[in-house]
């Protein structure tokens, strides 16, 4: 009994001091942190759903006012949040190739459709991905999908008016999110796979079925997500995936039975199948003459292609690589974009004058153009780019850009008052907190409203570019902010043409993010009222 209890004294000796040893590498060299939990580190309020992960980034944001930096554990392992902006730019733009790789959460031998794709490929492999994608989402590219969302949100005003004029109150109450992410779905299946899919009146089917099996992070998947970043070597022996086998099958299935029908049919249509075709022959080449591709385009949350993306390169893809790279496209059109448009909708569902003024907008443009929809006018309409602008400020779907250190780098003094230069190892891990930045007032006055002018020609210059980040920065921003503002605008455009929208019995007000999910929503649900505009 006595060997025993000895026995255990040494073990929670032991594990005590592994654990003081860990939670010690910023407290060595003044970086400042919260109080790790043991094993947990700083994730115990994400874990146990008592803060939404904005609410923790803000934590920490907001708990080390003058610091350049600070300390966060995820389980074990040790990440920095970034707080200074020139040293936001210095690590995303001057010294990008110190910072070249996200971190890497999937093995590629156990799930290939993740690990291979554009987010997730690493160093060289991804220069090459990115220079042979970067011609598919430029704006001559993305100018020629418009009619397949048109087309998605006709079927969806169709829908929505059935439903209102068969409602005895002559209104119907909505959740957007669900609304959003069904035309997102119909507009990826169209644009990305060439299939026509209307899941506002097939509304089980397969394919949006997939995609929210394949997008939506719940606290499984985020667990997964953190446990393979925190221990990839027990990730990789316990073969850990995101995916099911189910999800992953469906995915190929889809990219290589369409490719195959479109090769032996000779077909070709203008989506994101034929660009990847196009990608493994080697013939996918920037078009566009020189100054037409400029930050304005689409709008000014557009994020530039850097000379990094504009490279002519001359590499055979694998079938894998370019089905990962569709599955890639899926999820970020299926989930962000749906995300940012639920989110457009409250705002103005809740600021009648914003939407009264943009409605305006939207019938004199309508009847300039005789009822057509076309790339050249929804980037023409001012008052709705300020809108999308504010509202990627306000609810930036990305709450944090991550970055993984490839080569040791000196960050500088965390403060002040600190002695000594940090250096962030190669293999570590840094955030860039992009929510914490588009909600301090510093960069944005009162910064919860939502207040469009803030993007006017009279007011916009006045932004600090480096602290607007919805897309990103650098040579690692958002390959599709095109694509993701042209199909914002886009159902904007037609729900507001023919929709009024308000705060229903159901609207939660004000809006609070959700702790259940790990993808950003609004507690309670995403619930307006939707009755035909007159």
């Amino acid at each position: 009994m006595i060997i025993l209890l000895i026995w255990s004294a040494v073990l929670v000796a032991a594990i005590a001091l592994y654990f003081r040893q860990t939670y010690s590498r910023f407290s060595k060299h003044g970086v400042k942190n919260l109080k790790p939990v043991p094993f947990f580190g700083n994730m115990t309020r994400l874990i146990f759903r008592q803060h939404n992960f904005g609410d923790d980034l803000d934590l920490i944001y907001n708990t080390f006012k003058g610091e350049r930096f600070v300390g966060r554990y995820e389980f074990i392992k040790p990440m920095l949040v970034i707080r200074d902006l020139e040293l936001v730019k210095k690590i995303t733009i001057k010294d990008f190739e110190y910072f070249l790789d996200h971190r890497g959460f999937t093995d590629e031998k156990t799930e290939p459709l993740f690990a291979r794709n554009l987010f997730s490929l690493k160093g060289q492999e991804w220069k090459d991905m990115r220079s042979t994608l970067s011609p598919a989402f430029t704006s001559s590219k993305i100018k020629l999908m418009v009619p397949f969302m048109e087309e998605v949100g006709k079927q969806m005003i169709r829908a929505l008016e059935k439903k209102i004029k068969e409602s005895p109150t002559g209104s119907i109450d909505v959740d957007c999110k669900d609304l959003t992410t069904r035309y997102s779905n119909d507009v990826i299946a169209s644009c990305a796979f060439g299939l026509k899919v209307d899941s506002y009146t097939e509304e089980e089917n397969k394919f949006y079925e997939m995609g929210k099996n394949a997008s939506t992070f719940k606290l499984r998947q985020m667990l997964l997500f953190f446990a393979s970043s925190a221990f990839p070597v027990l990730a990789k022996r316990l073969k850990l995936t995101l995916f099911s086998n189910a999800t992953k099958d469906f995915f190929m299935e889809l990219v290589l039975s369409t490719m195959r029908d479109r090769e032996a049919r000779n077909i070709v249509r203008p989506d994101m199948i034929h660009l990847l075709m196009e990608a493994k022959k080697g013939q996918l080449v920037h078009d566009d003459k020189a100054g037409n591709e400029n930050l304005q385009d689409t709008g000014f949350a557009t994020v530039e292609e850097s000379s990094v993306g504009k490279k002519n390169i001359d590499r055979a893809w694998s079938e894998m690589d370019l089905i990962a790279q569709a599955v890639l496209f899926f999820i970020a059109g299926f989930e962000t974009i749906s995300t940012a448009m639920s989110f457009g909708l409250h705002e103005l569902a809740v600021h009648p004058e914003i939407q009264e003024r943009l409605v305006q907008e939207i019938k004199e443009n309508n009847a300039k153009n005789n009822g057509k929809l076309n790339f050249s006018s929804i980037q023409s309409m001012t008052y709705l780019d300020m809108v999308t602008s504010e509202l990627l400020r306000l609810w930036p779907p990305a709450m944090a850009l991550d970055r993984m250190c490839v080569k040791d780098y000196n960050l500088g003094k965390p403060n002040d008052k600190a002695t000594e230069d940090y250096i962030i190892r190669k293999g570590e891990l840094l955030w860039i907190p992009s929510w914490c930045f588009h909600h301090d007032p510093e960069f944005f006055p009162d910064p919860l409203k939502f207040d469009p002018e803030r993007f006017s020609d009279e007011n916009k210059h006045k932004i600090n570019a480096t602290a607007y980040m919805p897309f990103g920065l650098g040579p690692k921003n958002c390959i599709g902010s095109r694509f993701a503002l042209c199909e914002l605008k886009t159902l904007l455009y037609q729900v507001l043409l023919h929709i009024e929208i308000s705060p229903s019995e159901k609207t939660l007000l004000p809006a609070k993010l959700s702790t259940e999910s790990f993808n950003p929503r609004i507690e309670g649900g995403h619930w307006l009222k939707f009755k035909i505009r007159n």
